[in-house]
């Protein structure tokens, strides 16, 4: 049996998990970073890629100590290298390729958005490629035909804000606390989700299967804001926040499930896989769960743990174990989409 340390700092969670060969999770641990970042009302890119050169190796030991482990016992050393946050990912890549040097082990890129889909895999306990693959988090809002756990194919992605930055941004205009999926989330389950009449951008477009979150999130300024002003000028009454949480959410579930059974019916899968951290999101799972019922689709989604950022996702790499895919030790970060073939 073969045992592999994964790292992941693509954004602001720093974490680490020690996985076998035959996808057994021994131990995973996660530093967040809320509470660095909650004043700012966002991820402070700066602040985030400080916090992981301060935790990276606590966290790791700490790893292969709940794990009961040595570093001479890992078969490699697997991290997370695109895409994310430029500072966040020279953090782990570094610390990823120091080890596989000083143990002479081999280093395993890891796709974040891949990892992402791949805590379906892990979830479900059996295989679930082909699938139709649909990331919702902060950074991302894509579609991907998922060929196997290594080939994806992007059918579509957001022309401007992702889902989850949708929320964060939202979140702050109505005065919700950091994190704002979160809070989003608690303050649309007491509302009225008819209350506002917000707009379903690309909804209608069958020629399309992407997505737009910026003028949506703009409409529902427009309701608060007089114009030139950025902020509501008075605090909101409780209900009110509820309502246009609840509306607003709507809108963005409309949209996602929208494009994803517009996807499903393109490519004709039948299996569909979530990820990321807007997955977490109640009313997303609800509504994802019953629309696949009634189209006799087959719905994984990960369990909360798994949708926000951790390494246990990253246990992807160990397809690329089997598969022979090593990196050599000038592996770089890339902090956008455009990666090698070798890691295509």
């Amino acid at each position: 049996m073969q045992r592999l340390l994964i790292l992941e700092t693509t954004c602001d969670e720093t974490a680490a998990a020690v996985v076998t060969d035959e996808l057994e999770v021994l131990a995973s641990v996660v530093a967040s970073q809320d509470e660095l970042h909650k004043k700012y009302g966002g991820v402070v890119p700066e602040i985030a890629s400080r916090a992981h050169v301060e935790r990276i190796l606590p966290v790791i030991d700490e790893t292969l100590r709940r794990a009961n482990l040595k570093p001479g016992d890992l078969a490699a050393v697997a991290v997370a290298n695109t895409p994310g946050l430029a500072g966040s990912l020279v953090v782990g890549v570094a610390a990823a390729k120091a080890l596989c040097l000083a143990l002479d082990v081999p280093l395993i890129a890891v796709n974040h958005l891949q990892a992402h889909i791949y805590a379906c895999r892990l979830a479900a306990g059996r295989d679930v490629f082909p699938c139709l693959g649909l990331i919702v988090s902060g950074g991302h809002s894509s579609l991907y035909h998922c060929r196997t756990p290594l080939e994806f194919d992007l059918l579509g992605g957001t022309i401007d804000d992702a889902a989850g930055e949708a929320f964060d941004k939202v979140a702050s205009l109505l005065g919700l606390p950091f994190p704002g999926g979160p809070a989003m989330d608690r303050a649309a389950q007491q509302g009225n989700p008819k209350a506002f009449d917000l707009p379903r951008p690309l909804l209608d477009d069958p020629t399309r299967l992407d997505f737009s979150f910026s003028g949506l999130k703009t409409a529902l300024r427009y309701r608060l804001c007089k114009p030139g002003e950025t902020m509501p000028a008075q605090p909101l009454a409780p209900e009110l926040i509820s309502d246009l949480a609840a509306s607003f959410t709507a809108a963005v579930v409309d949209c996602l499930w929208g494009k994803t059974a517009l996807a499903l019916r393109k490519t004709g899968l039948k299996t569909l896989c979530v990820g990321g951290g807007v997955a977490a999101n109640s009313v997303l799972r609800a509504r994802l769960q019953q629309e696949c019922t009634t189209a006799g689709i087959e719905l994984f989604i990960p369990p909360m743990r798994l949708c926000t950022d951790n390494a246990v996702m990253g246990a992807i790499a160990v397809e690329r174990l089997k598969a022979g895919l090593f990196e050599s030790l000038d592996l770089d970060a890339f902090p956008g989409l455009v990666r090698p073939a070798s890691q295509k």
